[in-house]
């Protein structure tokens, strides 16, 4: 996400790197290229240094290439991000049974320096991190040292630790995971990634709260509550919607014949003069999904984090998505530089990104993935001013569908 084109907001300049840095990175391809298991790495990455410490214990639930060589061929993840204007970089390497590598570097006056290296059971720390000599007593095989080194209070790798963890996945269960299992496995993961929408309505109306951006940010948000900050996103997407209600509602439990509370929630409707309440359950696709953006995107705007939605355009009308884009390039409603990543079959998006936010997937004949930027697309350099929608469309970057009418004219028997 390093800009290509630097004179525009949604370029953020990064002193430290001499680059600017992107707000907004979208995934384009046909289906099945892969657009999903980018953002399912994301999504791995982010649960593996949460989880390995406490419930990596007999395997690694990793799932490896399923046309690759062998099933016990390592995979590896790579991961770049700034943490104070610092550049960090994160290498892991592991099979199903064991890490093989890991290591943390940062780059502090532009070189790289280790904070820690591991190669199979060896653990090496930068000299002078004595805090984090506990991490060996809880390594095993199978826990990342990430995992385990962020319980101890050494900035260099918690404040890292935390910019993973705040990373939040939305969007469909990938195709692949067709058995039942697999999809609830997969929705209770990134629900824990999520900040629930509930959430910032059921805070007091109060402008000193906490969840308020810092007073030295000029943002939108500054001076707004978080009650306040998340009905203006709803009323935002101009939906008929004025006012959330969340209070308790009595149930019957007919099996046990008791009478219990719980929390309900409903959208409060305006229709002439009158004011009605909606169970959240009775509202279209596209206002639950809209609604459940804004714990996340708020949530990401407040600590300039990240967000990755997959197949965003699946139950968003395009307006929404664009207005969704127009509030991450800004730098009035995103000060702190928060980042949203997504995938999309919405060709008319393309008119709201520049060449340097689309990357395009292709699928290999080995059946892998191809990631490539569209600015740097097949080596030659993208015109600034090129129309993307119509290129695409068009073929000029690959990465459509291939339809040949002439197997299903076979088929159905009127070719020979």
């Amino acid at each position: 996400m390093v800009a290509v084109d630097r004179d525009r907001e949604a370029a953020r300049e990064a002193a430290h790197l001499g680059e600017s840095l992107l707000t907004l990175a979208a995934v384009y391809g046909p289906n099945a290229s892969g657009k999903s298991n980018v953002v399912g790495a994301i999504a791995w990455l982010r649960g593996a240094v949460e989880d390995s410490l406490r419930f990596w214990e007999d395997d690694i639930p990793l799932e490896p290439f399923a046309f690759g060589n062998s099933p016990s061929e390592p995979s590896e993840f790579v991961i770049e991000t700034t943490v104070d204007g610092i550049r960090f970089e994160y290498v892991l390497e592991l099979d199903v049974d064991r890490i093989r590598y890991e290591g943390l570097f940062h780059y502090p006056e532009k070189k790289r320096r280790r904070i820690f290296e591991r190669e199979g059971s060896e653990l090496k720390l930068q000299r002078g991190l004595s805090s984090l000599s506990g991490t060996r007593e809880l390594l095993t095989d199978r826990t990342l040292t990430l995992s385990a080194a962020r319980r101890f209070d050494e900035p260099l790798v918690s404040e890292f630790a935390r910019e993973i963890l705040r990373i939040q996945v939305l969007g469909q269960v990938p195709a692949r995971m067709r058995s039942a299992t697999s999809k609830s496995a997969w929705l209770r993961q990134t629900a824990r990634h999520r900040v629930d929408t509930r959430r910032w309505f059921e805070l007091q109306d109060d402008a000193t709260s906490s969840a308020s951006l810092p007073d030295d940010d000029d943002g939108a948000w500054s001076s707004l509550s978080k009650r306040q900050q998340a009905l203006g996103l709803l009323r935002l997407a101009d939906l008929g919607i004025h006012d959330v209600m969340i209070d308790e509602d009595e149930s019957l439990d007919i099996g046990l014949a008791d009478v219990r509370r719980q929390r309900r929630l409903r959208l409060v409707h305006r229709s002439g003069a009158d004011s009605i309440p909606l169970d959240f359950g009775a509202e279209s696709e596209g206002t639950r999904t809209w609604f459940g953006l804004i714990g996340p995107v708020l949530t990401a705007l407040q600590f300039g984090s990240m967000v990755v939605f997959d197949e965003l355009d699946a139950s968003l009308h395009p307006t929404l998505s664009a207005e969704l884009l127009r509030i991450f390039r800004s730098p009035v409603t995103n000060p702190r530089g928060s980042q949203l990543i997504f995938t999309s079959h919405d060709t008319s998006l393309l008119n709201q990104l520049n060449r340097d936010e689309v990357w395009l997937t292709e699928k290999r004949p080995n059946g892998s993935t191809r990631l490539g930027a569209l600015a740097d697309f097949a080596g030659e350099r993208v015109r600034k001013s090129q129309n993307l929608e119509n290129a695409y469309l068009h073929g000029r970057f690959g990465a459509l569908p291939q339809v040949d009418q002439l197997e299903l004219l076979r088929a159905l028997g009127l070719v020979g």
